[in-house]
């Protein structure tokens, strides 16, 4: 996955402009792959589970590899996701996540920011 930059811009600054109810403004409006690799190496079956696919299990499932990893790519838009790996079925942060964030039960998930 390729380096992510952040960039903030204060109420202040000469090309702010406040959103109007209703109206969605994004920098771009690109889909864009992203990978995620997750290493299970005992694992029978690792599934990629997030908001981008309604946190079906079944919907994405990763691919194995001789070494060990799982690996699968998305196309996501900009933004911030939230996702999970299911290995065997068990809900698994990613330690290699852009961050944690908690989902609406409060439960932790990983990160990952589009741009």
């Amino acid at each position: 996955m390729g380096r992510i930059y952040f960039r903030t811009m204060s109420a202040h600054h000469p090309h702010f402009r406040p959103a109007r109810p209703g109206v969605h403004h994004s920098v771009k409006k690109t889909i864009k792959p992203v990978n995620f690799i997750c290493v299970a190496p005992q694992a029978k079956r690792v599934t990629l589970v997030g908001d981008f696919n309604d946190w079906d299990p079944n919907a994405l499932p990763l691919k194995r590899h001789v070494d060990g990893s799982w690996t699968g790519q998305v196309a996501l838009g900009p933004g911030h996701h939230h996702y999970q790996f299911m290995v065997d079925g068990k809900p698994t942060l990613d330690p290699r996540a852009q961050g944690i964030a908690r989902n609406e039960q409060n439960e932790k998930v990983s990160l990952v920011a589009v741009s």
